[in-house]
């Protein structure tokens, strides 16, 4: 339970800092998608490289941002200006 809890919160950190960085105005509920999604990006993305992040809070937020600033950069190719 505590790890649901623990992953929301990280995701909605993740997801608040990337929109930050991206210069993106976003809400709560998508802020914490953005970050979960991310968190799962920024995994699969730092696998692939062989990297392991330190699995502590600041380890997930740093996975987690990485990969919301790359979704929120894909999904920036597909907006239409």
């Amino acid at each position: 339970m505590w790890g649901i809890i623990v992953s929301i919160i990280i995701g909605a950190l993740a997801g608040f800092i990337a929109s930050r960085i991206m210069g993106k105005g976003m809400g709560l509920l998508l802020s914490i998608i953005v970050g979960i999604v991310g968190g799962a990006l920024g995994s699969w993305l730092f696998g692939l490289i062989g990297a392991t992040p330190n699995p502590s809070f600041w380890g997930r937020l740093l996975v987690g941002t990485v990969g919301a600033v790359v979704l929120l950069f894909i999904l920036s190719l597909f907006r239409r200006k």
